[in-house]
């Protein structure tokens, strides 16, 4: 039986890259949802995590950070972002104290001046600043948003009270997905994002950028999961960095992967690799559609 005073609603995400969305919607849940790296853009769709409660069911959607496009992958990305909040209840505009207002920044809150739903300015990172003056940062912000929140996601900084403000704007409705729901993207979807998420740790400079993961086979048995995975790449001279010599780049992926997935679905995970030169699959509409960008 729903109570009257039940709360359920949609919660968008979005800001410049390496701002903290992820790790913020990961200490939200309790969860580690979203992969997370240092690099710009390491996540690439919308990825929604449900939090669930009594009292409510709050739908986040983490979105790509966002830059101005150069390839037609970063164009789908820009408009995953856009479509993100449409029909939200409440959007998080988020944002680091270091470096603000970037030029990126002013493009976000251009992008969302206009919103009719709340809007709440969440200034990130304060762990990293030993003092500041709020009102420097307040200045600069469109009077659509609704509030202002300065928080460290990475330490949890004030983050209960976010998550105070957060409930009090969610719409009294009944819930939109069943009530021990995580999230409504399936599990060979997390396991290809946990796989990228070893590549960018693994690698520095272009080859996180020039790699892809797809998800060959997933099969479920009584005492584990095997994962069978295809990792692109756009060009040979790319092939013996990622495997690295006698396979040890590989390695580590694999090792990476499967203990992170096997945190995550509590069962044992075995992964096997494999990698395939695929020229320029961030421009190929038809490589991005098999990755799932429509």
């Amino acid at each position: 039986m729903i109570k009257a005073d039940f709360k359920s609603g949609f919660v968008a995400i979005i800001g410049k890259p390496n701002t903290g969305k992820s790790t913020l919607m990961n200490r939200i849940l309790g969860e580690k949802l979203s992969i997370t790296s240092a690099k710009p853009q390491t996540t690439r769709y919308a990825v929604k995590g449900i939090w669930n409660s009594p009292q409510h069911q709050i739908i986040f959607i983490d979105t790509p950070g966002y830059l101005k496009p150069r390839y037609e992958m970063q164009e789908k990305m820009s408009r995953i972002i856009s479509d993100s909040f449409k029909d939200v209840d409440l959007l998080i505009f988020m944002t680091q104290i270091p470096g603000f207002p970037s030029d990126y920044d002013s493009e976000v809150l251009d992008m969302i001046k206009h919103l009719r739903c709340p809007i709440l300015a969440v200034f990130n990172k304060v762990d990293l600043v030993q003092e500041y003056d709020p009102a420097q940062f307040l200045k600069h912000l469109p009077s659509a948003v609704t509030e202002s929140i300065f928080v460290s996601a990475r330490t949890g900084a004030n983050i209960e009270h976010l998550l105070e403000r957060i409930r009090h704007f969610i719409p009294y409705h009944d819930p939109y997905y069943d009530e021990d729901q995580l999230s409504d993207l399936p599990l060979r979807f997390f396991a290809r994002e946990v796989i990228r998420e070893a590549i960018f740790h693994q690698f520095e400079d272009e080859i996180p950028y020039a790699t892809a993961v797809l998800i060959e086979r997933f099969q479920e048995t009584p005492h584990k999961v095997v994962i069978d995975a295809m990792i692109w790449i756009e060009r040979q001279s790319q092939k013996p960095i990622i495997i690295g010599k006698g396979g040890a780049n590989l390695k580590r992926i694999r090792e990476y992967s499967e203990l992170q997935l096997t945190e995550f679905m509590q069962i044992p995970v075995e992964i096997h690799l494999f990698v395939k030169i695929n020229e320029n699959w961030r421009k190929k509409g038809t490589a991005l559609k098999e990755l799932g960008f429509n």
